[in-house]
């Protein structure tokens, strides 16, 4: 591309293909956090949640804006409801820091970098011509395994199947009311963790079996590890079982399942008999 040969001279040259350049721009901000996490340590957790939100929004709007300048941005940290992303043909969709809470933990991992990039009118999957899907994703989490990301240039292999209950990730700090529930009937255990990514990458990784969420979340929170979850060949939707759609008018995306392909047709029946997501289909 031109402006990698610009700017070869200077040793930065990001990847050309989008899923490559997906990984390196979620490498590249996890690697700043990891490295903001120890030059501020943890002895002020709002200061540091709010510096690194700023420093790793501020690298991927600016590497964005170098790299792929016709493109639109949705951010966690941006403009939401900026309009002018509904007519744009590519749309990178992405959470600079997802896990705030946990990031400003010392010792926690569960912690992630989201990068997304959503295209109209990209052929494959089950969507209308004309809807757009989810092209290329990656999910950086710095704090694993001294710097893991996984994406959808290189998926992941399917994990392999596991013997006992169905583990069920789920929020840490505010697990859904119908959890409980949901374990009862399907034989199921929860494996509490913080940040989606780190949920939906633990299905990836084949550390859970699942991860549901009903009641709140956005487009950011859940496109990167969907792009990487749907090229591992895990089942990826909305907890009715329709698709997941992304640059919306309106970024809100209450709910989510992403597990195991064999596991999705008993889970979508269970959750259906306990009427999750019927609430916020409502609002």
């Amino acid at each position: 591309m031109e402006e990698q040969s610009a700017l070869a001279g200077s040793g930065v040259v990001a990847p050309a293909s989008d899923a490559a350049f997906a990984r390196w721009l979620a490498d590249r901000a996890g690697t700043a956090l990891a490295e903001l996490r120890a030059e501020l340590g943890f002895g002020d957790p709002a200061a540091l949640r709010a510096a690194g939100d700023r420093r790793a929004h501020e690298l991927l709007v600016d590497e964005l804006a170098r790299w792929r300048p016709g493109d639109a941005v949705l951010s966690e940290e941006g403009e939401r409801y900026d309009h002018a992303r509904l007519a744009a043909e590519r749309v990178w969709i992405v959470d600079p820091l997802d896990g705030t809470r946990e990031f400003a933990e010392a010792g926690r991992s569960d912690w992630a970098v989201h990068v997304a990039l959503w295209q109209r009118g990209a052929a494959g999957g089950d969507r209308p011509a004309d809807a757009g899907r989810l092209v290329a994703g990656a999910v950086a989490l710095p704090a694993q395994a001294g710097g893991t990301v996984l994406g959808t240039d290189a998926p992941p292999t399917y994990p392999p199947m596991h013997a006992g209950p169905i583990r069920l990730a789920a929020s840490r700090t505010r697990p859904p009311g119908f959890l409980a529930d949901l374990c009862e009937r399907v034989d199921g255990e929860v494996v509490p963790m913080g940040s989606a990514g780190a949920k939906m990458a633990a299905v990836v990784q084949g550390r859970v079996d699942a991860y549901v969420h009903a009641g709140g979340q956005y487009e950011w929170d859940s496109a990167a590890p969907v792009a990487v979850a749907l090229a591992t060949g895990l089942h990826a939707s909305r907890v009715d079982g329709s698709p997941l759609q992304y640059n919306r008018p309106d970024p809100w995306l209450p709910d989510v399942l992403v597990c195991r392909r064999d596991l999705a047709p008993r889970l979508l029946e269970v959750l259906a008999e306990l009427g999750v997501g019927l609430e916020d289909d409502v609002m």
